[in-house]
């Protein structure tokens, strides 16, 4: 479903700012390809685009790409941004999900029209849409028709997160259209895919696992 958020302004979601913040964080914490991607492709075959990510981020209206700074919590200052936004939420968090525990934070800046292809997560997540406009089609959770049950097995034995993508599936997603000052609720291993509007997009997930979860 969708929410609101007031999370429009801010120094350490600027550009340059999260520019700064990719070229600070460790290599396994970033993740970058074209943007021009289909719904369905293994993260093998995802192709590179020869930029670093300082650049990707700094050119992102013409990059044709699309990123992810993952576990910003490692920098102090993002740490304090994600937190405040998580202690907001924490008393309907947890009379929902039990203990709030592991938060993170993963920050995407997309150019125009790319695609984040068809994947889930194990999380609790909301998505909140900062700049640009994306639609976020979900599917059920739990459906071996959406997420065959061998999937799940690979990926908690280390394999992608990546799932396989047919175009008779779409008829039973959620297209979620969200603006900038709009987030998404992203259910634990919720199947779903990305596009991004017309103009260059920058989102923040801030998410937590429960006992359930786990």
């Amino acid at each position: 479903h969708i929410l609101t958020h007031r999370l429009l302004q801010h120094p350490l979601i600027e550009l340059e700012a999260l520019a700064q913040l990719g070229e600070s964080l460790p290599e396994k914490s970033l993740e970058y390809n074209r943007g021009d991607l289909p719904i369905g492709i293994r993260t093998e075959d995802m192709p590179k685009t020869g930029l670093t990510i300082g650049e990707t981020i700094r050119n992102i209206d013409s990059a044709n790409s699309w990123c992810v700074l993952k576990n910003i919590e490692q920098i102090p200052e993002y740490n304090a941004l994600l937190m405040g936004l998580l202690e907001e939420l924490r008393p309907m968090i947890e009379a929902t999900t039990g203990t709030m525990l592991t938060p993170q934070g993963f920050i995407f800046i997309s150019s125009p029209n790319a695609v984040t292809p068809y994947h889930f997560d194990p999380e609790h997540n909301i998505l909140l849409q900062l700049r640009g406009n994306k639609v976020m089609t979900q599917f059920p959770a739990g459906n071996p028709i959406y997420a065959p049950d061998e999937v799940h097995e690979s990926y908690h034995l280390g394999g992608p997160r990546e799932l396989p993508w047919s175009n008779d599936l779409l008829p039973g997603g959620t297209a979620f259209a969200i603006d900038a000052g709009e987030a998404v609720y992203v259910p634990v291993m919720a199947p779903h895919f990305v596009r991004n509007g017309p103009v260059p997009s920058i989102s923040l997930s801030i998410t937590w696992r429960s006992e359930w979860s786990f």
